[in-house]
């Protein structure tokens, strides 16, 4: 088959590589139907995330299962499923706690931007929906196995409650997928950051009744405007950079709290801020695998379109074209079909 590997800073190619087959017996492997480009893609491939050899690339998948090894019970074979971007056994002392991302046999998936993909632990990490989805939900299902799972973890890990004030910092497909999240967790106001148009109008869209443009210190002190000194109950960041962390522990109220799913790239906190913050903290990896059913219920009874961050899709063969856009914030998120 031919896959996805980042060569070096934005040097993406579509090439051949060994077509994944069971290893061991609880894999699955199954035939991609959707996959896309992630925003945490965009970090290795603007050279800010160094790698030091050719590495295959992708993590979002859903599809049907075309063969399982002797040791998987719960995935059958045409079954269509959807995957976190870990693998879990979801029985050990970890995932039990609802915190699968860090199983303790967990693997990352890292080649899934191909037609063909290996998953481990399959009967852990697969959920399969009850026959063969539409065609048009797709996109939603696939959103469901990452920016979805990351942005319904923002708004849990900050304890989104009904009635509470929320602050959102990033304007990415995670970004928006957390005000999509906050909302069906029934804030009454939620406030995207964002300075971009097209994202805005997908936040409003999403449930977002505020938009503050401004950034960092001004962008903090803006929220304490509209809060009146008070700041926001929840404040989900979904960036991962020193601006974004420190503007959402800014923008939260004493005893509040602030999620931080981005993943973070030279990112320090200080001691003696942080202690006299006074804010709850809590984030890391998303554990989508915990959340899974429910979002795809709400996507199979059309209650959620998540799908709608995907603004370009693509044949997985142009996947160059879908890195290009989301580097130049041509598009939100780029959706690439085999």
């Amino acid at each position: 088959m031919r896959g996805t590997v980042l060569y070096g800073p934005r040097d993406i190619r579509y090439e051949d590589r060994e077509t994944p087959r069971i290893e061991q017996p609880t894999d699955a492997v199954i035939r991609i139907a959707a996959t896309c480009v992630c925003g945490s893609d965009l970090w290795p491939y603007r050279g800010i995330q160094p790698i030091t050899q050719p590495t295959p690339m992708g993590h979002e998948y859903c599809g049907f299962v075309e063969e399982v090894g002797s040791a998987v019970r719960l995935v059958k074979p045409e079954q269509f499923v959807v995957g976190s971007f870990a693998t879990s056994d979801n029985t050990c002392s970890v995932c039990q706690y609802g915190y699968q991302s860090s199983c303790m046999r967990r693997e990352f998936i890292s080649r899934a931007q191909a037609p063909i993909l290996r998953v481990p632990l399959a009967d852990g990490t697969l959920v399969p929906t009850p026959g063969k989805p539409a065609d048009d939900l797709v996109p939603s299902l696939l959103a469901t196995s990452d920016v979805l799972g990351t942005g319904w973890f923002a708004a849990d890990a900050a304890n989104v409650k009904p009635g509470a004030t929320v602050v959102v910092v990033g304007d990415g497909a995670v970004g928006l997928l957390a005000v999509l999240s906050a909302g069906q967790m029934g804030a009454e106001r939620i406030i995207a950051m964002s300075r971009h148009d097209t994202r805005t109008r997908l936040a409003r869209e999403f449930g977002a009744t505020d938009i503050v443009t401004e950034r960092g210190d001004e962008g903090g002190q803006r929220i304490m405007e509209m809060t009146k000194g008070v700041g926001a109950d929840s404040v989900l960041e979904c960036v991962g950079s020193q601006e974004s962390i420190l503007q959402a522990i800014h923008c939260t109220r004493k005893g509040g709290y602030t999620s931080y799913v981005g993943v973070p790239h030279a990112v320090e906190l200080e001691g003696q801020a942080l202690f006299f913050a006074h804010v709850h903290l809590h984030g890391g990896p998303a554990p989508v695998r915990r959340y899974l059913p429910k979002l795809i219920d709400l996507v199979l009874n059309r209650k959620i379109n998540p799908g709608k961050v995907f603004d370009l899709t693509l044949p997985l063969e142009k996947v160059a074209e879908g890195y290009r856009a989301m580097d130049e914030r041509r598009t939100i998120k780029a959706l690439l079909r085999p």
